[in-house]
């Protein structure tokens, strides 16, 4: 498979979220607290006519020290991720990876040596109602559907430590009606004097969510956080991504 990074250089710029896709029989959000501090940073778009990409990054350091890094880390995001995953006849799981190696690459380059950035990304196929993913050291994603919640774990160590690393790719199935949520790490880490949020805070509001819409999920969360906290939170970048997918079963043939 062909590297990419070396082709790709990334304009210095402030990252800039893109608009949410429209996404068949599914819907896509994301939601933060106040004014981006640090280095969370999320992105989505489509890249075949039944595929949409999506990630979750949380760089170390603050805005100023990281605003290079992620802006290099979104460049490759949405170029290697659109050339490698528009052909109908790809393997999701080399794909993800290669892409989880390409920014990997690309972070370590844009800092200019170690910088820790975990991240979640993720490949929501339309026609089969799956994701292929990786979590390269992110706080784990939750998938909450008919039977319950589960944890979608890290499958490898966090970006920009090591030249080579990567991390494994794996899938799962989104049926109808289930959300899978992924949570930033000042989320979990908000605190009540010496008490965090946690991540079982966050799976208790997921399993006791009615929300209907995508939207409606993140602002669950990050409601019952500031009330936990008892003020808007500050100690970092607080952000939520969630994928529904409609309760309603649609035939999804070519688009």
């Amino acid at each position: 498979m062909r590297a990419f990074a070396k082709s790709l250089p990334a304009p210095v710029r402030d990252p800039v979220h893109s608009d949410v896709p429209e996404v068949h029989g599914a819907e896509l959000a994301s939601l933060y607290c106040g004014p981006r501090r640090a280095g969370d940073f999320y992105d989505f778009f489509r890249v075949s006519p039944n595929r949409v990409l999506f990630g979750l990054l949380d760089a170390a350091g603050g805005r100023k020290d990281t605003r290079d890094i992620l802006s290099a880390a979104q460049h490759t995001f949405q170029t290697v991720g659109s050339e490698l995953f528009a052909r109908r006849d790809i393997n999701a799981a080399d794909a993800m990876m290669q892409l989880c190696l390409q920014l990997n690459q690309v972070i370590l380059k844009a800092a200019d040596g170690v910088h820790s950035c975990p991240a979640f990304a993720g490949c929501y196929d339309e026609t089969l109602g799956v994701v292929c993913y990786f979590n390269a050291g992110h706080t784990p994603g939750l998938l909450r559907d008919h039977a319950g919640i589960i944890e979608l774990p890290a499958t490898g160590l966090p970006l920009g430590l090591f030249s080579h690393m990567i991390s494994d790719a794996s899938m799962v199935a989104v049926q109808p009606g289930a959300i899978l949520l992924l949570a930033s790490r000042g989320l979990i880490e908000g605190k009540r004097k010496a008490e965090e949020f946690g991540l079982q805070r966050v799976k208790e509001v997921l399993q006791q969510s009615k929300a209907a819409r995508a939207k409606e999920v993140c602002v669950s969360v990050l409601d019952q956080l500031q009330q936990f906290m008892r003020t808007a939170p500050t100690h970092d970048d607080v952000t939520t991504l969630s994928l529904f997918r409609n309760s309603q079963e649609h035939h999804l043939g070519p688009h």
